[in-house]
């Protein structure tokens, strides 16, 4: 741990520090525990950042320090309490930067949210409470001053840039593997130009890009270790402009399967109607002060969506040779494909249902 004290050495962290260890298991970027021998100081997380996904890491600390500026701000107008536990906190680095740089990693630094705990999965009744809370996340950011937020990820969620890639590795062929999946290539390419068309309704000023966080799973939220009260949102890392239809859609395509991301017993997947009714009410409700009509009549094509376009990528880089996602197998990827394939299918038959329900409350508004 001698390395580590020395990167925490280059923060502006308060006390001293105790002890170091490991934090989770994050997929993305590395991440400890930092606690301090004083009880009247913060504990701390520090978490060495993946800059070659996150190529641009003083970008997305701007980022995440406007949108947590931001955040508190709001929660302040609301007379909230104990907001440090209510939003991220980053400590900056001696140098003034909010992260330091190692000569090859980059780290940073928030204060640990103390007693509190995330889930890893959610009932109907709890989908509720996450829609509110994304989309009570949403409307705090809607009016964020300055200029727009930048892309961490450049085209992260653009469909027609993921169509791109996914063609490309269909004339490329690399693993040769394109042969055996030719039938659900066919599928797919079927349904890309209806799977644009949220970047068509952008350029033509109809549908408006937001911020989201684009990464909107339950176990990116925290709450009170005691009560179980909502506390806030984490992982900031892709939060950068998008459609809302992204943050909606991504949680359908997980929160909403009923099996696993990668299961191979595909009659065990579907898109549970409960957890859509449910994160759909919460949702809207917190939403709706900036929500567009537009924006709400499509949240179901969101889920469509992302799940398409997970299937893409999934597929891409099995054609591809499995150079992204980490695999378990040689068919990893190719056994997501068809789990998020069979899961696309399940929310096109159900569609004219999600459809009926969007109608009933806008009905009821």
């Amino acid at each position: 741990m001698k390395d580590l004290n020395e990167i925490v050495s280059h923060f502006n962290i308060e006390g001293t520090v105790k002890e170091i260890s490991p934090l989770g298991a994050g997929l993305i970027n590395d991440t400890y525990k930092v606690l301090t021998n004083e009880k009247e100081t913060d504990d701390y997380v520090l978490q060495r950042i993946n800059h070659i996904i996150f190529q641009d890491v003083e970008l997305m600390q701007n980022n995440i320090q406007r949108v947590t500026d931001q955040i508190r701000k709001k929660l302040k107008e609301r007379g909230e309490t104990d907001i440090k536990r209510k939003t991220l906190t980053i400590i900056p680095a001696k140098d003034g930067k909010l992260y330091y740089f190692d000569g090859s990693s980059y780290w940073r630094i928030t204060i640990l949210i103390k007693n509190s705990k995330s889930y890893e999965a959610v009932t109907p009744e709890f989908s509720y409470y996450t829609g509110k809370a994304f989309g009570d996340f949403q409307n705090m950011l809607v009016d964020i001053p300055g200029k727009p937020l930048g892309a961490t990820i450049p085209n992260f969620h653009n469909m027609e840039f993921r169509l791109e890639q996914f063609k490309d590795a269909i004339k490329d062929n690399k693993a040769g593997r394109l042969e055996k999946v030719q039938w659900i290539v066919d599928e797919l390419m079927n349904r890309a130009d209806e799977m644009c068309k949220a970047e068509r309704l952008n350029r033509e000023g109809k549908l408006p890009k937001r911020i989201t966080h684009c990464d909107t799973k339950v176990n990116n939220m925290l709450f009170d270790a005691t009560t179980d009260d909502f506390l806030c949102v984490i992982d900031l890392d892709t939060t950068m402009p998008g459609y809302v239809l992204s943050d909606f859609g991504d949680f359908m395509r997980t929160a909403g399967n009923t099996a696993a991301e990668d299961e191979t017993d595909l009659t065990k997947i579907s898109l549970n109607m409960d957890i859509f009714k449910s994160f759909t009410k919460g949702y809207v409700e917190s939403a709706k002060p900036f929500l567009e009509r537009i924006e709400i009549e499509n949240l179901p094509y969101g889920a469509k969506l992302l799940t398409y376009m997970q299937t893409v990528r999934f597929l891409t880089d099995y054609l591809n040779g499995d150079v992204y996602y980490k695999i378990k197998s040689a068919e990893h990827n190719w056994e997501r494909t068809l789990a998020q394939f069979t899961l696309l299918k399940s929310i096109e038959e159900k569609e004219p249902q999600m459809m009926e329900f969007i109608d009933q409350m806008l009905a009821s508004n």
